[in-house]
């Protein structure tokens, strides 16, 4: 139940939104994430999002994988759903449970990309938690960031801490495709511990070390297996081929538990599905998934030694469209298979950039419009988040909504894609953009240095556009 005061504060603007939904009959299901209000609705024609955009504490309206996302931001979010339970009458929602309700309304094609942006949602804690003790390790160790001597070189005393923490970095990069069947195989709806079994055999310590047999300084064994010959390559970095095997783990699981006659299932449908997939995981799924992951490595390469300047440009000014979309979670996969096959994420930065466009459009509407009480609480709240990576209260709030400082936010974005491409900033994992992303980017080249210029300069420039067109066009803000 709401807290007294939290109920009086926030009751009527909870009343009129459940007004403007369609009443408490529309409502199939509530639930939250960091700053957003989801809900799933009947008939989502039913919901004003305009009105409802303008209602105390909003910051934003819209639909999104047929949920009703309504921004309040951190903190603000969770008191309002309290509330909000409390006055529809309905018992509270794992955000999971809403995404698995909503997902029930969507296409084939939408359904698949949730998927995959749900298989690294799961692990993206561990890979931001690893990617920033690699960034730490990277400040202490790498030479040129703060003078010709790294820091070690500086303070010798601090050298078994940067190595310990150079161990904790990369731990979960060694193990990650083991992580990715795990998760896949779950949201594949198998179980997870096949998924476990299956990942601990793509990394087993008898197979030959996929990176020494790329580098020819290994040759694999080869078998024999019912005709087949089989190399005994491990799969080292094979993001693509594990989230391919966490889908065929959970088909199989599921198969042969309905098949497996009851009282031989408990062991017999685990055996199966672990044969089985192992068997299609070194004859089929595994030389095909490398095909593919090498396929989609070469096409990144290519665009940059052929597009050059103008690809990053492109990839950095639409990048934040790509996101109201939804489509963006699936880029993750690709940083982490472009990392596994080159040490390197170019990817990270031109999605900083592109987010930081975003905001500078965003703060240059804030500043022009400062005498708005209401835009300027929307606005320094949507600029904040996007500080740290959060860009969606900047775009569904302002942005997208009054459309031009979209566009302005996209030419702030691809001015920073260039820099980037004529700097050569890469970063040393993924997960973290903005302000958090400076302790993931490689120090080589002052890396550090040209981040923070790139990310200035796409929000500056995001910023002057959105102001001046405010300034020259004065068109209605409503």
């Amino acid at each position: 139940m709401a807290d007294k005061n939290i109920k009086s504060k926030y009751s009527p603007t909870v009343k009129e939104l459940l007004t403007l939904i369609g009443g408490k009959e529309n409502i199939q299901g509530a639930a939250h994430c960091a700053t957003r209000l989801r809900i799933v609705l009947n008939d989502n024609s039913l919901a004003d999002t305009k009105a409802i955009g303008e209602l105390d504490y909003v910051k934003g309206s819209f639909v999104a994988g047929d949920q009703l996302q309504i921004i309040f931001g951190a903190g603000t979010v969770n008191d309002v759903y309290a509330v909000f339970v409390e006055e529809a009458g309905i018992q509270g929602m794992s955000l999971g449970d809403v995404k698995q309700q909503s997902a029930q309304k969507q296409n084939a094609f939408q359904r698949g990309i949730k998927a995959l942006s749900d298989v690294f949602v799961e692990i993206i804690p561990g890979l931001l938690a690893a990617a920033l003790l690699m960034g730490v390790t990277g400040l202490l160790s790498q030479q040129g960031i703060f003078g010709p001597e790294s820091i070690v070189e500086m303070y010798p005393g601090i050298e078994g801490f940067n190595r310990f923490i150079s161990i904790m970095s990369t731990g979960i990069f060694t193990i990650l495709p083991l992580l990715v069947v795990y998760s896949a195989t779950k949201r594949f709806g198998g179980n997870p511990v096949l998924g476990l079994v299956l990942g601990a055999i793509m990394l087993h310590p008898d197979l030959a070390n996929a990176y020494l047999v790329g580098n020819g300084t290994v040759d694999p064994e080869v078998i024999s297996v019912f005709g087949l010959r089989v190399s005994l390559v491990a799969f080292q970095g094979g993001i693509i081929i594990a989230l391919m095997m966490g889908l065929v783990v959970a088909k199989l699981d599921r198969y042969f538990s309905r098949k497996v006659p009851d009282i031989i299932k408990l062991f017999l449908a685990p055996f199966l599905t672990i044969l089985v997939s192992g068997f299609l995981l070194f004859t089929v799924v595994g030389p095909f998934g490398r095909l593919l992951a090498d396929g989609i490595t070469a096409g990144l390469m290519w665009s940059v030694d052929n597009l050059g300047i103008v690809g990053f440009m492109l990839f950095a000014g639409i990048q934040q469209v790509v996101v109201i979309t939804g489509l963006h979670h699936v880029i993750g996969a690709v940083e982490a298979q472009l990392i596994a096959d080159t040490g390197s994420n170019f990817i990270m930065p031109l999605m900083s950039v592109a987010l930081m466009g975003q905001g500078g459009a965003v703060l240059g509407y804030t500043l022009a419009m400062w005498k708005n009480k209401k835009a300027r609480q929307i606005g320094v709240s949507a600029f904040g988040s996007t500080l740290f990576g959060i860009s969606e209260p900047a775009l569904f709030g302002v942005n997208v909504k009054y459309k031009f400082p979209l566009i302005m936010g996209m030419i702030g974005g691809a001015s920073g894609g260039a820099y980037v491409y004529l700097t050569g900033i890469n970063a040393l994992g993924f997960g973290a953009t903005a302000v958090p992303g400076f302790a993931i980017v490689a120090a080589q080249g002052s890396g550090h240095l040209h981040y923070v210029i790139a990310n200035a300069l796409a929000l500056a420039i995001g910023a002057v556009l959105t102001a001046a067109y405010l300034k020259v066009k004065k068109p209605i803000m409503d």
